[in-house]
């Protein structure tokens, strides 16, 4: 045997030699979209009023043990709060001053067409047998200029490698996010094939603020780097279909690692998988153009890190557990996130064992389910519930048996409703980790988090805001009572014919709801920074905002899109 020092000089120099010729690569093919347009990237203040520590992205010493990720912004928030992005959701205290309301969590439902895509092709399965047909991350959008729901997700790809267990990438369509096809494609004539490349994971990332049209679509592919090792690839696309050659490599990386867009500091985050301290966790990259940044991704060696690849955070401490393997310190097996509204929905995969030794050994699934974050920065997270967001069911013939994983692109706005997509395994008696499909599962609107009333009123306070925009809308449920709106000063002073008793009241359930009182139906002429006091009674509130528009958009990200939604992938009206 290689004794672990040598292995460990060998993987070095296989990075050094592969991360001299990406950089090469990447500075002779700087891509022209996403590039800094003349405004400061870096600046000191966010769109929401949170200031930046000098020293940014912020290095914190690895844990010697589970613990929450600090989040500055909640303790020292702003001490004036702009809005004017996105529809501000009620998931933390970051908007609120004073509350009496009691704050809800909830959680998706899974469709009862589930699953909505499972392997049924004879190329969909390894040599072995077991059989998959479901996004590793990859991505389900909804795509605007075509009037389409797409996924990307892995399948098994024996035939195409020597590798007996190895997977490529296929492609599936739909019309309603529920019945998916498979289209013959030319590839592969007669498959759904649109990549032969060996991989892992991916990211699928449908660019809708591109503006070279052959780039819309870019593939992160986590592919194979010799025998044992990965990189990831990227590739573009014009048709989520065709791919071109590789434009740019990362060095070497883990398997589960991902990427994701912060299209309000415009950089893309490349989350790679880290060993640190002792289980699963996430390492941390940022960068304005994604090639570079790409290029300049590796893997983290024990406790080295460099001025762009550090440790960026490993499990909580009160993370869920594998009731089966309660003594089995959980791990974050993967990372995924998105722009929704006014903040970031992240994603963690948390992985509750056993190793796959034990899983192979008994015929069960490694157990990880998904549970959920927001961020108001793109860095620090924020994980104030700690409950099962999409969980496994433990039932054998089901499709969520075990393995949850999340989905790139979720949520899409539909309606009045979010879709989350996600993998599970079922139980299979050829292979232990086989027969992956996909799930969908269906939340409100807005609909993470509510602030609540019974029948004794109770109200919601905000901190100071500032905004340019001119009519209120809400995202609530006053169908069982009511919901009334009060605008103060930045001293708390109920300013003028904007009091409680001249609101007209809400008594309906609708995800944009506008407000207005007896004599204005907008906030014209008011003071430039106001505060917004909302009483319920017998209501729950989601979400609240202010638009330029009279029909509500929030100008806030749309995540992965959805019917009748802008095609920049912001709400915003359909004429812009």
């Amino acid at each position: 045997m290689m004794p672990h020092s040598k292995i460990r000089v060998i993987s070095h120099l296989k990075f050094l030699l592969s991360w001299l010729l990406i950089v090469g690569l990447a500075a002779c093919n700087v891509p022209e979209s996403h590039k800094n347009d003349g405004q400061e990237r870096d600046e000191a203040v966010l769109y929401n009023g949170i200031e930046l520590p000098e020293d940014w992205p912020p290095r914190y010493e690895v844990p010697k043990e589970a613990v929450a990720m600090p989040v500055p912004y909640l303790d020292n928030p702003p001490e004036v709060i702009p809005i004017n992005i996105g529809r501000q959701l009620f998931v933390d205290d970051f908007l609120i001053e004073q509350s009496t309301l009691e704050r809800t969590f909830h959680y998706p439902k899974y469709d009862r067409n589930n699953p909505v895509l499972e392997p049924d092709q004879p190329w969909e399965k390894t040599e072995s047998g077991a059989r998959y047909a479901a996004p590793f991350s990859d991505g389900v959008w909804y795509d605007e200029k075509d009037g389409k729901y797409k996924m990307w997700y892995l399948t098994g790809g024996s035939k195409f490698h020597d590798n007996p267990e190895a997977f490529i990438t296929a492609y599936a369509e739909s019309e309603d996010g529920v019945k998916w096809i498979k289209p013959e494609l030319d590839l592969v004539p007669g498959t759904n094939i649109v990549s032969q490349y060996q991989r892992d994971a991916a990211t699928m990332w449908l660019d809708k603020l591109e503006v070279n049209p052959e780039k819309r679509y870019k593939l992160f592919n986590v592919e194979r780097f010799g025998r044992e090792g990965w990189m990831m690839i990227l590739r573009y696309s014009a048709d989520g279909i065709h791919w071109s050659e590789g434009v740019a490599q990362s060095g070497e990386v883990k398997d589960r690692s991902t990427v994701f867009y912060n299209p309000f500091r415009k950089v893309w985050v490349f989350g790679t998988r880290v060993n640190w301290p002792r289980v699963r966790s996430r390492g941390y990259l940022e960068h304005e153009d994604y090639e570079l940044g790409l290029s300049l991704t590796h893997m983290i060696f024990e406790n080295q890190y460099d001025k762009y690849n550090f440790f960026w955070f490993g499990p909580w401490d009160d993370e869920v557990r594998n009731p089966d393997y309660p003594e089995i310190d959980p791990g974050i097996y993967n990372h995924d996130a998105i722009a929704y509204e006014s903040l970031f929905i992240g994603f963690f995969n948390v992985w509750q064992g056993p190793e796959n030794n034990i899983c192979k050994a008994y015929g069960i699934h490694k157990r990880n389910e998904l549970l959920i974050g927001y961020s108001r920065d793109g860095f620090h997270w924020d994980r104030p519930d700690m409950h099962r967001f999409m969980g496994v069911s433990g039932t054998n013939d089901q499709w969520n048996d075990g393995n949850i994983q999340s989905v790139i692109g979720s949520p899409l706005i539909v309606g009045d409703s979010l879709y989350f997509y996600s993998s599970g395994r079922k139980t299979n008696s050829i292979f232990w980790d086989s027969d992956m499909s996909t799930g969908l599962a269906k939340l409100r609107r807005d609909g993470f988090a509510s602030l609540d009333a019974g029948s004794s009123e109770g109200f919601v306070t905000t901190r100071n805001l500032t905004f340019t925009g001119k009519y209120l809308f809400v995202n609530a449920d006053a169908s069982g009572g009511q919901l009334r709106a009060e605008i103060l000063d930045s001293q708390g002073n109920v300013i003028p014919s904007y009091s409680k008793a001249e609101s007209r009241p809400v008594e309906t359930n609708g995800t944009k709801i506008k407000i207005s009182w007896n004599d204005h139906d907008s906030l014209e002429d008011l003071p430039e920074t106001v505060r917004i006091k909302l009483y319920l009674t017998n209501a729950e509130i989601y979400s609240f905002w202010v638009s330029e528009s009279i029909t509500g958009e929030s100008g806030g990200y749309t995540g992965g899109g959805g019917p009748g939604l802008h095609a920049s992938g912001r709400d915003l009206p359909l004429s812009k």
